[in-house]
Parts: structure tokens; sequence; C-alpha cells
């Protein structure tokens, strides 16, 4: 009786947008809103700002070097780290993991490619929950596997995160062994990117156990 109620109400009112038998959200959607253009701009502007805010500081919280190495097989990896100049040199530089395995936001256009590095990392949690990589023993195996997926990635990008810091413009050759200097000019002039290069700087030189043709394929 109810149904019949309202349906007839509604036969009697004009043929309005008010006796849609749409659903209740649909009609509202169609329905302008109350608040003034003005309200709604601010609304979204502040409620833009708190997400932006909130989603970066998500996303700062775990490129802390702490909250990376809170899963503990990490720690075989920065206790590779701490032996190299990229931690302990005169200058007293020390880099951190998401220096390297994620890209910065310096500007607009990198903080898409860093939104990105976050979601992919995704896989590194569902591996510590999984027992992938749980032992030193299960790391090692999987060592040089996981180096080529960052060596690509690097690649990729045309070594973003080395050049966060390694600039071939800013270089003081004169600074510089002579080696280093031909081999720098050498890599402008082949287009090379920083990783092509220097692998196994930061971690464990996985890359010198590669036979002749991976160490052709890795541009070694």
């Amino acid at each position: 009786m109810a149904e019949r109620k309202n349906g007839s109400s509604c036969d009697a009112a004009s043929s309005g947008a008010g006796c849609s038998s749409s659903p209740g959200w649909l009609r509202r959607l169609r329905m302008p809103p109350n608040c003034s253009l003005l309200r709604i701009s601010a609304i979204g502007i502040i409620g833009g700002i708190i997400a932006w805010g909130g989603l970066n500081t998500g996303m700062e919280f775990t490129n802390r070097t702490d909250f990376c190495i809170s899963c503990h097989e990490m720690t075989i990896p920065y206790e590779d780290l701490k032996k190299t100049i990229h931690y302990t040199n005169r200058t007293g530089t020390t880099i951190a993991c998401a220096d390297c395995h994620v890209a910065s936001s310096k500007n607009p256009i990198d903080y898409g490619r860093k939104f990105t590095m976050k979601l992919l990392a995704a896989r590194d949690v569902l591996g510590h929950l999984s027992g992938y990589i749980d032992t030193p023993e299960k790391f090692e195996s999987h060592r040089l596997e996981m180096a080529k997926l960052v060596w690509k990635k690097m690649k990729d990008a045309d070594s973003k995160e080395c050049r966060n810091c390694h600039n071939f413009a800013t270089m003081d050759k004169s600074k510089q062994k002579d080696r280093s200097v031909v081999k720098h000019e050498g890599a402008i002039e082949d287009n090379k990117t920083c990783i092509d290069c220097h692998k196994g700087i930061a971690h464990k030189a996985v890359h010198t156990g590669l036979d002749p043709e991976e160490l052709a394929k890795e541009g070694l």
C-alpha cells in the first residue's frame, strides 16, 4: 500500500525530475548543489591539500632507512651499503635507501615517478610476508635476480637517482683521475647512463659473477 501511495502521489505531481524513478544517489547527483561556487571551490582546495599532504607525508615516512630495514632481510644490503663510500666518506655525506631506490621529487615531473616507485614497492612487502628472502641463504640465491631488476629500472630512467647527486655538467675534471675523465667523456659521447658502468658500488658486486654473454648483454 505504501508503494502504491508513493506512486500515486508522484503520478499526481508534475512530471519533473523530483518524481524520477532513479535511485536516490543518482537523483542527488542530478540536483544542483545548494552551496555557492566559492564554498565548493574552497572545500575542494582544502580537501585536496589535506589529501595531497597526507599522501606525501606517508611516502616520505616510508622512505626512511629505519622503515626500510624494519624488514629484517633488508638489513643484509644495508650492511653492504655501510662498507661503501656512499655511506662513509670524507665529506660526511650519507645516502639513504630511498636516495637510490625511489626517485626524489625535486620538480613536479618527478612526483609521478616517485609515486610509481612506491606502488611497485608493494612487491617488497609481499615478498616479506611470504618469506621469499627471509634468510641470508635465500637472499643470496636471489641477489643477482633482484640486482638485474634494479639495474633495468635505473637504466630505463637514465640513472635519474644517480643524477640527483652526480651531474656531468658540474663535474670538476681537474679533481678526477685521468681514467675517470676519459670514461665520463666517452659515456657522454655514447649516451651511456651511470648504471652502465657503476654497478655494485653500493652493494655486493654480484655483476662480477656474470658469464661473458651476460656481461655483454648488461653492457659491461
